[in-house]
């Protein structure tokens, strides 16, 4: 019955009431099938404790199906502490299926140096070349960070499979080093659609989003592997960051035509790919039809109408989100702050602060106060942006200190807090130049033409010059990097250019 008729935890739980009536819930076996099926894929890991915790005499798979369980979970310290448990009160000893789950719950907490002494126990054990421990233990490293130990593991084996290599991809493209990634990903014997996705997330991690582009455009030319949702997701990102709109409609159409689910990661991104893109339309029409909607889909279409000039919409939209089976969190406040800034409405602004923290116990953070100070000052409250970047219960950044200095220069007053801010804006960054350059106006507008003189010749002391603006357009499914200042573009035209199959 476990095995045919077993559905979900409701008809297990039937099955289990049976098992214990008849007092077969105490055999070791039948026990074991009820704990693996509250294990498989942490289905209800608090059950599959229960279960377990009336097992007498636990066997080696009940041990390894509990770890294995928790390791997948939300908790995965359990399965560490179990694990010890196992060590310290079983007559059993772990065996070589039994690490691989501890490994992985050290992953998942982060704790690869803690997982580095029970490598030195697999060590011991001479159990450190087995395949499935061996890749286990590189992705732990790999993914925390210790590329010099997930190396060293990866470079001592001659037979890896393309699991070892997935993951030390992976780990070098998570740590920045995208071109050893690259070089790596060049030298697989055998690529997998992890392989691919691997690297395509990771030169969208890195910034470089017409690479991941052209990879997705060499995937489909070689119609070996179909891309994953997760693969689709990262080059939604990419054309949302690149403005790449017929690149993304094209994979929007591609998520329909093949019937990829859409979970709401995937919803989540292909709204915010199109308001990054400008066309808060389609990203409307998303949202309204989606199947299911996480308050990430609220959270971006709310920042997408702020920031291209749906301010009211905006607003509209939160109320519904206020009387949805979801609350606002701190994201969904950005998205209404950052939409009485660009309208300009001060008194929304201070209402949605402070609604923040009274009806829903939301501590401001930095990008709130960033919000609140940049809509005071551009309407021209320079003291009163100035008492809320004292009253800030954290340092203010780099953009705070910008922005209260770029309202003093607007409004051509308060000399004070302008070369208060000027000050703390280069404190923070010695190499800014526009601190220089607001504050020189700030000056010449208080008709102080010296001190105005003496920043334009500190800048010229620094060697100081003004970045050129670079900026990204899509002509006919191709993206084209232009150069303020400039008679060419750089960077190659990236192109997806795939007949629908």
């Amino acid at each position: 019955m476990l095995e045919t008729q077993c559905q979900t935890i409701q008809d297990l739980k039937k099955i289990h009431a049976h098992l214990i009536k008849t007092g077969l819930a105490k055999h070791t076996i039948a026990a074991s099938r009820v704990l693996a099926f509250c294990a498989s894929s942490a289905r209800d890991m608090n059950y599959a404790f229960s279960v377990f915790t009336q097992i007498e005499d636990p066997n080696l798979f009940t041990w390894n199906t509990i770890i294995r369980g928790f390791s997948q979970s939300s908790n995965p310290y359990v399965a560490i502490s179990l694990f010890i448990e196992m060590l310290m009160s079983s007559t059993l000893q772990p065996e070589k299926l039994t690490y691989p789950s501890v490994f992985k719950a050290y992953t998942q907490l982060g704790l690869a140096k803690d997982g580095a002494q029970l490598h030195g126990r697999i060590v011991k054990q001479g159990l450190e070349f087995d395949p499935f421990i061996r890749n286990s233990i590189i992705h732990m490293y790999a993914n925390c960070g210790l590329l010099g130990n997930a190396r060293k593991l990866f470079d001592e084996d001659n037979d890896l499979d393309v699991v070892a290599w997935n993951s030390i991809i992976m780990g070098f493209a998570k740590s920045g080093e995208i071109e050893e990634s690259w070089r790596l990903f060049n030298k697989i014997p055998f690529r997998n659609e992890i392989s691919w996705n691997t690297m395509i997330s990771g030169f969208v991690r890195n910034g470089r989003w017409m690479d991941a582009l052209s990879m997705f455009d060499e995937m489909l030319d070689k119609e070996i592997i179909r891309p994953s949702e997760f693969t689709l997701v990262s080059l939604l990102n990419a054309c949302a960051k690149l403005g790449a709109l017929q690149q993304g409609r094209w994979i929007h159409d591609y998520i329909k035509r093949s019937d990829i689910t859409l979970n709401v990661i995937v919803v989540t991104s292909i709204i915010n790919m199109f308001c990054k893109c400008g066309d808060i339309k389609t990203a409307r029409q998303v949202f309204e039809t989606a199947p299911r909607k996480g308050l990430s889909c609220w959270n971006s279409m709310i920042l997408g109408l702020a920031t291209n000039g749906f301010e009211h919409e905006a607003f509209e939209l939160f109320l519904k989100l206020e009387s949805s089976n979801f609350k606002p969190d701190s994201v969904s406040f950005i998205g209404v702050l950052t939409a009485s800034n660009h309208s300009g409405q001060v008194e929304k602004a201070r209402e949605y602060f402070k609604l923040m923290n009274e009806r829903y116990g939301i501590e401001p953070r930095i990008e709130h106060y960033g919000c609140l100070v940049d809509v005071l000052g551009r309407a021209g409250k320079i003291e009163e942006a100035a008492e809320v970047v004292r009253s800030m219960p954290m340092e203010a950044d780099v953009v705070i200190w910008g922005s209260l200095l770029s309202a003093c220069s607007s409004y051509g007053n308060n000399v004070d807090i302008a070369e208060w801010a000027a000050q703390n804006l280069i404190l923070l960054d010695p190499d800014e130049m526009s601190a220089h350059v607001l504050m020189s106006k700030v000056y010449a507008a208080s008709g102080r033409f010296d001190r105005a003189m003496e920043e334009r010749i500190e800048m010229n002391k620094k060697e100081m010059g003004k970045q050129p603006g670079c900026s990204l357009i899509e002509v006919n499914g191709e993206v084209h990097e232009f150069v303020a200042g400039g008679n060419w573009h750089c960077g190659e035209p990236v192109m997806v250019d795939v007949d629908f199959h």
